[in-house]
């Protein structure tokens, strides 16, 4: 263990990145590495434990059945994030508005948090990765909380990422300063750097799209799936979207999920999926497209704002979105 880092130390050391933070953006992320590993315990715990497992009666925001491990990690993040002291509000793809704390310890909190807590919760039953996506801005008024402090382009955010609960579980997040990913050592409870300065390949072998709407798909998307098969590259489609995007990251590729007939804005949330995954791919050398503009650029104007995404290796996304 002599050589191995926790990222832990990793955010202490980092500190001297932001001047300005003053140590509250560390706690901030200790505080999303604690959620991070009680909603793992859960997951790892999911098929023996009844409660754990299954729908509830509740429909989300976006109209989708909650599963029970969906509410219970919504609330473990709320939580850990809400007692830490550092956050003032958060939204998330499970509640309808912006939560607001307004407890004296998160009241004056600098940040506010966009979060998916479990992406890909379809996928619980059938034991599939699934993950949790996090983007973190500075709030913009120190007097009071309002949507506009989520309503920012992505290039504001501060820091971002995500957690992916596999066959390890990963942490993997940039303050803007490079990727690093972290994997969590079950026999100490601890998450040790395993994946320093993470770079995708500038292009690669594999291919992530649902084809089953593959007729539903602007022309120049079928176009250009139709060069990936002619090339023999790879179609790998997990349906969650954390473990494609983090499979490809690692082994170049692209990721996809266009515009269709029935969902002409796209179908992914711009403020806690689209975001927070644009600023990881870029720190990482690749691109992040809704096939007009990069990501990062688009400004929101609705908390739960849909669009189109292309990511992943650069040469990839040039050539997915071109005309």
């Amino acid at each position: 263990m002599a050589n191995i880092k926790t990222l832990a130390e990793f955010i202490v050391e980092r500190q001297k990145d932001f001047p300005f933070a003053t140590g509250d953006l560390s706690r901030l992320l200790t505080s999303i590495r604690l959620a991070a590993k009680l909603v793992n315990r859960e997951v790892n715990k999911a098929g023996l434990v009844d409660e754990i497992l299954g729908e509830t009666n509740v429909h989300n925001i976006q109209g989708e059945r909650q599963q029970k491990l969906d509410v219970y990690a919504n609330e473990r993040f709320i939580s850990a994030m809400r007692n830490q002291g550092e956050v003032c509000a958060i939204a998330s793809e499970e509640n309808d508005d912006p939560i607001i704390f307004d407890h004296p310890i998160s009241r004056d909190g600098k940040y506010v948090v966009a979060m998916d807590p479990l992406d890909g919760s379809s996928n619980i039953d059938v034991n599939v990765s699934i993950g949790t996506i996090f983007s973190i801005y500075r709030r913009l008024d120190p007097n009071k909380v309002t949507l506009d402090d989520f309503l920012q382009p992505g290039t504001q955010q501060v820091a971002a990422g995500y957690v992916i609960y596999g066959s390890s579980t990963m942490l993997v997040y940039t303050t803007g300063h490079g990727v690093n990913g972290f994997t969590l050592d079950p026999s100490i409870g601890v998450f040790c750097l395993s994946h320093a300065d993470m770079k995708i390949p500038n292009d690669g072998s594999i291919y992530s799209v649902n084809e089953g709407n593959y007729f539903d798909f602007p022309e120049n998307v079928r176009r250009y799936i139709d060069d990936c098969k002619r090339s023999k590259l790879s179609a790998r489609y997990i349906g969650s979207l954390v473990a494609d995007f983090h499979r490809n990251l690692l082994k170049g590729g692209i990721y996809m999920y266009p515009s269709t007939a029935k969902a002409p804005k796209g179908k992914l949330r711009l403020l806690y999926e689209a975001n927070p995954l644009a600023f990881i791919m870029e720190q990482a050398g690749g691109l992040a497209s809704d096939g007009n503009q990069r990501i990062l650029e688009v400004q929101p104007t609705e908390l739960h704002q849909r669009c189109p995404l292309f990511i992943g290796s650069k040469a990839m996304v040039e050539a997915a979105t071109k005309d």
